[in-house]
């Protein structure tokens, strides 16, 4: 799969651990700490699909994160990470265009598999775009 995925969480040991196991899956995976960073990636690259933390400390939250990518880059995939106490923001997410989220912790292989139907989505959403 040449899927480009950016992953955004503020717990940057998280972060880490994520971009370094899906890189070696041989996914092509970008780290961001914030909102604000993940902003500022999706305005000067393509990415197939965001992971994105619901509940950031300081600055944009990941709803506000959200809003932003879809103002963007509309046809980006976002997959929300969210605690237990946050399903209801999630549910606010899915609103707001995010393709799906999952609960954290989450096991490596349902973020894998979430990423990859995700990714099938953006496929389909590209190949009716290209057709009108």
């Amino acid at each position: 799969m040449e899927v480009k995925v950016l992953v955004v969480d503020d717990e940057i040991d998280f972060l880490e651990t994520i971009v370094k196991r899906l890189d070696k899956r041989g996914i092509n995976t970008v780290g961001a700490a914030s909102g604000e960073e993940a902003l500022e990636k999706i305005g000067h690259d393509e990415f197939d699909v965001v992971l994105l933390d619901i509940k950031m400390s300081g600055g944009l939250d990941g709803l506000d994160t959200l809003h932003g990518i879809k103002k963007l880059k509309p046809l980006t995939q976002v997959v929300l990470l969210t605690g237990h106490g946050t399903v209801e923001s999630s549910v606010e997410g899915m609103k707001l265009g995010a393709f799906d989220y999952v609960l954290k912790p989450a096991r490596f292989e349902d973020l894998c598999e979430k990423i990859g139907e995700a990714y099938g989505e953006k496929q389909r959403l590209v190949g009716l775009n290209s057709r009108q």
